[in-house]
């Protein structure tokens, strides 16, 4: 591929940035993931809206939809810049990363006019609801059930590690709908409302001492057949659709970099009467990791451009995927052996260095690797659809 952007990107990448400085607070702890706090909800609120009243939040869309009409070059511009400034998620990846590609690919049209434009115009932020307290990287043994009644699906089960799900609108669920096919085929995949009767969200605190992840109950929900997606049993389609958009996104490899910056930043500044930057050894490391940086950089840009070209991406986001998270790890083992005890600092601190920001991604970064699809599988799969290689 052409790794140049066209003048017009590049002269939008621009206003973006500007935007970008003018709306995000200095020193704003907004995080280099997906994630947003309760208290930053309602500024991330506003953002969303305000990026959507320019049709930016969704380049790619047809413009009914509230798009720009561009193509996914554009949408992973808007997602490096947004999190190399460290914009507010707003629940930016699951929706707009996620949902609203695969109801572009799955939706109909009656769903693709009522779901879309709220998704573009920042009002409307989805979670996903995949995995399961005994179904973890083999989702095809999910238990939680949708049963047809009427015109409604009424949903029984549960949902663990659900990102989001505490600021959520909407969720994007898988469900069975068939109990004697094979497990890849009696799933199907819905829109639900996270504020029907019988949703209970309950916080799965992790090791950063952060509300990111989530439990949720669903007890006698009642879901309309017209939020059905991708229709009835072919929901582990959908998942896979979902989960290709999910492990193509640029935007944690786009944070690790600001880190990066950052930690050069911070090295090139006196702290207890040295300077970091004068070691050579501090040097190469943050050398070697700026170009790590840039290496899981282009690859991302590969995979946009394959969806530019109206291919799905697979084993290419599969290697994003692994290179993501293996850099996000390195990037937050150098940012706290090269700040020593300031690196250890928690936010908060009045001693905490670049808002303690390395201490939570050296926290946060070992799930990496698990997140979104174990390394493991995503190996596998390179292996086997990129390399052509026989199933072990």
């Amino acid at each position: 591929m052409d790794f140049h952007l066209s003048p017009e990107t590049e002269q939008w990448r621009e206003q973006l940035v500007e935007f970008l400085r003018a709306e995000i607070p200095e020193g704003f702890e907004g995080d280099d993931d997906f994630f947003d706090n309760e208290e930053q909800a309602p500024f991330a609120r506003q953002f969303m809206r305000k990026l959507g009243e320019r049709t930016w939040l969704a380049p790619p869309w047809p413009k009914q939809y509230g798009g720009m009409g561009a193509s996914a070059l554009e949408q992973m511009v808007l997602n490096e810049e947004l999190a190399y400034h460290r914009a507010p998620s707003g629940g930016r990846l699951f929706t707009i990363g996620i949902t609203g590609p695969t109801v572009l690919v799955h939706g109909t049209d009656e769903q693709k006019a009522r779901l879309l434009p709220e998704m573009a115009s920042g009002e409307a932020w989805y979670c996903q609801g995949f995995s399961e307290p005994e179904t973890g990287s083999d989702l095809a043994s999910l238990a939680t059930r949708a049963v047809r009644d009427g015109d409604d699906y009424v949903i029984q089960g549960q949902k663990i590690w659900t990102s989001n799900a505490h600021l959520a609108d909407k969720m994007i669920v898988l469900a069975r709908t068939d109990q004697e096919v094979q497990k890849h085929r009696g799933i199907s995949a819905f829109i639900l409302d996270m504020h029907a009767p019988g949703v209970t969200v309950q916080p799965v605190p992790n090791i950063a001492y952060r509300n990111d992840f989530n439990q949720v109950f669903f007890e006698d929900v009642r879901v309309p057949a017209s939020d059905l997606l991708g229709g009835e049993n072919n929901g582990w389609r959908v998942a896979m659709t979902v989960l290709d958009f999910e492990r193509s996104n640029i935007a944690a490899i786009s944070g690790a970099r600001r880190t990066v910056a950052d930690l050069v930043g911070w090295a090139k500044e006196e702290h207890g009467g040295v300077r970091p930057w004068d070691d050579l050894h501090v040097r190469n490391k943050l050398a070697g990791l700026y170009a790590e940086g840039e290496i899981g950089r282009l690859i991302a840009y590969r995979t946009a451009w394959l969806q530019s070209r109206g291919e799905v991406p697979n084993y290419e986001a599969s290697i994003g995927k692994v290179w993501m998270a293996m850099y996000g790890i390195k990037v937050a083992n150098a940012g706290v052996n090269l700040m020593g005890g300031y690196g250890q600092l928690a936010p908060g601190s009045k001693w905490a260095q670049l808002y303690g920001r390395v201490e939570t991604s050296y926290l946060l970064a070992v799930s990496g690797p698990i997140a979104g699809g174990a390394g493991e599988i995503q190996r596998d799969i390179i292996a086997t659809r990129g390399l052509g290689l026989p199933r072990g």
